[in-house]
């Protein structure tokens, strides 16, 4: 099935909050379970969170290692202001700040990020080159990156399967928004493809799940 491009961003609000009120608790959790599994101990980490969305997962991974500084980023005003009506919980606020702007374009200088993660932007994203490369600008020598997306199925009545399987108590509106997502979604073999281009090396791609894709790996320069 070809790719079916979608918006690189949630503008509308309705949009925006039928994504923030849908119940994600299961797979959110398993993404920073993920995470801190891979990246191991360590203490006093510059993260950046790449589409942090409603604000989440950075909220998550601040309450497991408040010693992290965490920025999250988004394009979206309406999924930014609601990270910052759920606020972190005290003994982490001070660590956790939410930053507007472009994934592609992003204002931190070269090499200052210890680890870069992302859920579930990739899909929305076109010039998913450029995206690379400030990735790796931004990323410090032996730094770690941790990325899960939606990996595109076979064909729509695959897609058509997996929303009813894992969005039957969503509202209409959700559902719409992941089988639009499944079909934007990149495959394993194209996101390869798309690192190789980037020239981004030492990173591993891998279905993880029937709907899941992961990228990860150590920077090496």
């Amino acid at each position: 099935m070809q790719r079916v491009p979608e918006p690189e961003y949630m503008d509308i609000d309705e949009e925006a909050a039928a994504y923030a009120n849908a119940d994600f608790n299961e797979v959110n959790a398993a993404f920073v379970n993920s995470l801190l599994e891979f990246v191991g101990p360590g203490n006093d980490s510059y993260m950046l969170d790449l589409g942090s969305g409603p604000g989440d997962i950075p909220r998550r991974i601040s309450e497991a290692r408040p010693d992290w500084r965490i920025v999250g980023i988004d394009a979206s005003m309406p999924m930014l202001r609601r990270a910052a009506a759920r606020r972190a919980p005290p003994k982490t606020r001070a660590h956790l700040w939410y930053v507007l702007c472009d994934a592609k374009r992003l204002p931190f200088p070269s090499q200052s990020c210890d680890i870069v993660v992302s859920n579930s932007i990739l899909h929305h994203l076109e010039d998913t080159v450029t995206f690379w490369k400030e990735v790796e600008r931004v990323m410090r020598p032996g730094g770690r990156l941790f990325l899960r997306d939606l990996s595109r199925p076979a064909d729509k009545a695959e897609a058509a399967r997996v929303v009813d399987k894992y969005s039957g108590n969503e509202t209409a509106l959700l559902k719409e928004e992941f089988y639009r997502s499944l079909l934007a979604a990149y495959t394993p073999d194209e996101v390869r493809s798309q690192l190789n281009d980037a020239d981004l090396t030492g990173m591993r791609v891998a279905r993880v799940t029937d709907r899941h894709l992961d990228v990860w790996g150590t920077l090496s320069r």
